[in-house]
């Protein structure tokens, strides 16, 4: 009995033992569900990305994610603009069904439910760093430290729920210093966390940072093989916008006249990289050609070197997962808004569902569950975001989001049912380059496009005409593939429920959303 007595106190003791061990590990363990750092930028062209096979510039940080992890090759958008893709990315829907369907008349509506509520009531930590651009203060975040509207390049004034806080230096690099902060100090390291940080760049007037400003200076970007379209081949409305190099850069665009929002010393460093250049251009007198190639040049070189900044950015986020080795349970994304023009079709800005503006750089890296240099072609839209977030955290998707999940894409399991065609709808017309209100399916090989206000057709066969150059809608060839396209249109419509009308929520309270300023 004695030693039975013993035995079981050594029992309960070994037991004990046992139990502050296993404690002790799990407190020092990560959480078991994963992280999800999403970092976006505004306006970054996926053919300025070196993982893209991009032949303009490295981004060797994002390429990271792309190598350890999978590259989307055929990501979409629901509506080319950077308000609406924003409002999409949160709630998993299309613009007429969250209300943000442009930059003017749209003002997000907070009390609507969206992906980092449904994380915050599942136990994430929630936080969203840099720019917003959504009108309405954020909702569903423990934490935010955004932009203020569209926000400048140099000393940002940010909001936060502790009110507004002014900055002084690039804002690329202090969005990137203010998101490691919160990993660092503001965030309940014993949650797992949601972080999405949003940078400015490179959206338009593309001012580079002090460290970047010469860059580029002696090299000669190459130009796009449509820089030069005559749109003949199209409807009235790819010849009837104001979003050409040629015409429509302006001198604050070209950096041909002093630039606001700099101090002192920033302006110093400004006026000694840009004051010989722009010298040089006005004694040169430049016209016709010779003209459209120094424009293309100073409009490429200075987005680049914005692009650049990004890049740097992503990996300092990187650098810092890894120092607090939470990289290996964190699923990064890397994404733009939209994607932008450089060029292509003598453009610059957004808007179109023409390749360039519709598909969007997307890069994921998760590991463990993505096999490094992955290449995927899937049909993919940004309203799938979402739901892979929500997938990921074991978090039920509600019934009424209009993406899919893309956890088994990521995981090398593309369910046989995946979607075979994507829909478009674009709306802002006639503000900010007058590009017609449209909208259109895409499959694997065609896109058929509709000008509702002009009443016109555009069919692409991408697999003969990549560079959508010319229509193909009233082609007899054609006749059959554009009945079968148009029903398709038709099925994606009332799949979405898209009957041109948008949902009206409860008008919010404060002032309306300022009307912008032309070419903003």
């Amino acid at each position: 009995m004695k030693i039975a007595a013993n035995l079981s106190q050594y029992v309960v003791l070994l037991a004990l033992l046992l139990a502050i061990e296993i404690g002790a590990t799990t407190a020092a363990d990560p959480p078991a569900r994963p992280n999800i750092l999403f970092i976006m930028s505004d306006d970054h062209a996926f053919q300025a990305i070196s993982a893209y096979n991009g032949r303009l510039n490295k981004t060797p940080n994002i390429d990271r994610i792309a190598n350890e992890g999978m590259r989307f090759d055929r990501a979409f958008v629901t509506n080319s603009l950077c308000g609406p893709c924003r409002a999409t990315i949160l709630t998993g829907k299309y613009s007429h069904k969250n209300g943000f369907y442009d930059n003017y008349n749209s003002r997000f509506f907070g009390g609507q439910p969206h992906v980092a509520k449904y994380l915050q009531g599942a136990g994430y930590q929630t936080a969203v760093v840099g720019k917003w651009h959504l009108i309405s203060q954020p909702t569903g975040f423990d934490h935010y430290h955004i932009l203020q509207g569209q926000g400048p390049y140099y000393n940002p004034v940010m909001n936060t729920p502790d009110g507004v806080v002014k900055h002084v230096g690039y804002t690329t690099e202090i969005i990137t210093d203010v998101a490691i902060d919160w990993l660092e100090k503001g965030r309940d390291k014993a949650k797992s966390f949601f972080l999405m940080c949003h940078h400015k760049a490179p959206h338009r007037n593309w001012q580079p940072s002090p460290k970047y400003l010469t860059k580029y200076n002696d090299v000669e970007i190459p130009e796009p093989e449509t820089l030069r379209d005559d749109y003949r081949g199209r409807t009235s409305a790819a010849a009837n916008q104001q979003m050409t190099v040629a015409k429509h850069l302006t001198p604050n665009d070209l950096k041909l006249v002093p630039q606001g929002g700099l101090n002192e010393e920033q302006r110093i460093a400004w006026d000694a990289a840009y004051g010989p250049e722009n010298e040089k251009f006005k004694q040169q007198g430049l016209e016709g050609d010779a003209l459209l190639k120094w424009k293309y040049q100073r409009y490429m070189k200075d987005y680049l070197r914005c692009v650049d900044s990004v890049d740097e950015s992503v990996g300092r986020m990187l650098a810092y997962l890894e120092k607090e080795k939470l990289l290996e349970n964190t699923l990064v994304i890397y994404a733009s808004d939209q994607g932008f023009y450089l060029g292509e079709h003598g453009w610059y800005d957004k808007r179109w569902m023409y390749e360039e503006s519709f598909r969007t750089p997307l890069v994921m890296r998760w590991p463990g569950h993505i096999k490094p240099a992955s290449v995927n072609r899937d049909l993919v839209v940004n309203i799938d975001l979402a739901e892979t977030f929500l997938d990921v955290a074991g978090v039920a998707i509600p019934p009424d989001m209009q993406g899919r999940s893309l956890k088994p894409v990521l995981e090398g399991k593309t369910p046989a049912d995946w979607r075979k065609s994507v829909y478009y709808h674009y709306y802002e017309f006639p503000q900010d380059h007058r590009v017609q209100s449209h909208y259109g399916v895409r499959t694997d090989r065609y896109k058929l496009i509709y000008f509702d206000r002009t009443k016109e057709w555009e069919l692409f066969d991408l697999e003969k005409d990549p560079h959508e150059l010319k229509s193909v809608a009233e082609d007899p060839a054609y006749a059959e593939t554009r009945k079968e396209l148009t029903a398709e249109l038709g099925r994606l419509r009332e799949q979405y429920q898209d009957d041109d009308s948008i949902v009206k929520f409860p008008e919010p309270e404060g002032p309306k959303p300022p009307m912008k300023k032309k070419g903003k």
